[in-house]
């Protein structure tokens, strides 16, 4: 970052929000694991209906985040950006360390059993 133009950090910023939308984090970890799927495939794992998944997709469509590709009446969604997985392996790898190390010191598994 210490060397990206402000035009570029506010590009980032907008990224930083978009993937900051825990729907759109079950989006992105559903098509991940799945390549690719169709809206109603995606709605159903993230437990949002058709139409909340459907105005998040747009905004990653448009973050050009996810590609969609029509099919007849059915429009299919997959991740095109490889950098969200890093990023999100880097976050969640964290988190996950945080919460071990949290649960060393309190002697209990990450589980939550002591």
């Amino acid at each position: 970052m210490h060397d990206l133009p402000d035009a570029l950090l506010d590009e980032a910023a907008t990224r930083f929000r978009l993937l900051g939308d825990a729907t759109r984090l079950r989006i992105l970890r559903f098509l991940a694991r799945e390549g690719e799927a169709p809206v109603g495939e995606i709605a159903a794992a993230a437990g949002c209906s058709q139409a909340n998944v459907s105005k998040h997709l747009r905004l990653l469509h448009d973050a050009r985040i996810v590609r969609r590709r029509a099919e007849g009446t059915m429009a299919y969604y997959r991740v095109i950006d490889p950098s969200v997985a890093e990023l999100c392996g880097i976050v969640c790898g964290g988190i996950r360390q945080q919460v071990a190390r949290e649960a060393a010191l309190m002697g209990v598994t990450p589980g939550g059993q002591a």
